[in-house]
């Protein structure tokens, strides 16, 4: 046995894998979630213009001021809730960054953390780093609604936090009042420590809104908030992401931030700041182009035997296919690149169990942060099954 084997159990990520596959078979990627398409030009300027003007060198840890400033207001302008730029906003690579800091610096050896199932593939890696336990509670198959007998089911002495994705990856669910109302009455129950993962806050699609658990009452002093300007802006290799919570957890999670990537690369953090000065129109323009896309892999997938919710936010629809081929998904998704050219993520990617979730479910994710031309390429491709 290696000695270099502590991480041995996590293998390529799924995404890398499936992308790999797509590039292989000259398939449509619907997999990995990016766009195919770049931001705003003026937030690429803003970046090549802090280069030119040599701010190359490293920025503060926690942020350069400018940018944490116009993250805290955006904040308060739509929640409500003033966290101070200095102490309690912090600027990290990326929100995947942000969540391994979170698990490092708020839990330990033993110490277990309730996440909602299915997940980002990252949080169980987190825990693990922590010396901690993930434990997942699956919301239902089909409506991926909380199941809260389940959730109380799976608190012990030893369940310490819980990690919230809303709106959710991979289902698309925007959770509403009601699970809310649960979510935070269970956090304060049980005493947790709360982390919520809300990277696509801007994309909700009407009639649903987005609503922070940290703007519950009774959640801001347990809550730890994380969120990105990579699916906002469509700058998803910039990598920049950022943190909101009080003193205590902001100190906390800074001090692992700062012995791990230390900083943010600085022109790119100028590059954002451009992007937090663009008017509200943009945020309108973008969650009514997305919901375009949306509509549109909707009528692609339902054409060709597919049935599925519709989202309700990101930019993800999770699709059930067993009325075309009753197989697990990873064999699925692997005939779907060889015989139709596309390609997706199975769903047993985001379980723990991801044994029991093979032989159970029946569900790929598709993504449509891509231009029209390729879903339409994806729409013909789809004929061949």
């Amino acid at each position: 046995m290696s000695k270099f084997n502590k991480w041995q159990h996590f293998s390529t990520s799924i995404f890398t894998q499936m992308t790999k596959k797509s590039v292989a078979a000259n398939a449509v990627n619907l997999a990995q979630g990016f766009p195919d398409f770049d931001g705003p030009e003026v937030i690429k300027e803003a970046a090549v213009e802090a280069i030119r003007l040599g701010k190359n060198q490293y920025a503060p840890s926690h942020g350069i001021p400018e940018l944490r400033a116009l993250l805290a207001q955006r904040r308060l302008e739509k929640t409500e809730i003033n966290y101070c730029k200095d102490d309690e906003t912090t600027v990290f690579s990326g929100a995947t960054e942000a969540i391994f800091c979170a698990f490092q610096a708020f839990f330990g050896p033993k110490d277990e953390i309730i996440a909602l199932a299915p997940f980002y593939d990252s949080y169980p890696a987190a825990a693990f780093g922590a010396g901690a336990k993930l434990v997942d509670v699956a919301l239902t198959p089909g409506d991926w609604r909380l199941n809260t007998a389940a959730m109380e089911k799976a608190v012990t002495a030893q369940t310490k936090g819980l990690i919230i994705n809303s709106p959710h990856n991979p289902t698309g669910r925007v959770f509403d009042d009601d699970e809310l109302a649960f979510l935070s009455a269970f956090a304060i129950k049980h005493d947790l420590t709360v982390i919520t993962d809300e990277v696509y806050e801007e994309l909700v699609f009407s009639p649903c809104k987005h609503r922070s658990l940290s703007t519950v009452k009774g959640m801001r002093e347990r809550t730890y908030v994380i969120s990105s300007t990579s699916k906002t802006f469509s700058f998803t290799g910039w990598k920049i992401g950022y943190g909101f919570g009080p003193k205590a957890m902001t100190d906390a999670i800074r001090t692992v931030h700062q012995f791990s990537v230390f900083c943010s690369a600085t022109p790119l953090q100028y590059g954002m700041v451009a992007a937090l000065h663009l008017a509200d129109d943009y945020y309108q323009t973008f969650r009514k182009e997305y919901e375009g896309r949306r509509n549109k892999l909707a009528q692609i997938l339902k054409k060709h035997g597919f049935t599925f919710e519709l989202s309700e936010g990101t930019y993800f629809i999770t699709a059930n296919y067993s009325k075309i081929r009753d197989v697990d998904d990873l064999t699925f998704a692997d005939w779907l690149i060889e015989t139709a050219g596309v390609a997706t993520i199975p769903i047993s990617a985001f379980y723990q169990d991801k044994e029991k979730a093979l032989t159970e479910l029946r569900y790929v994710r598709f993504g449509f942060c891509k231009g029209v031309e390729t879903l339409e390429q994806a729409d013909k491709n789809f004929e061949k099954i």
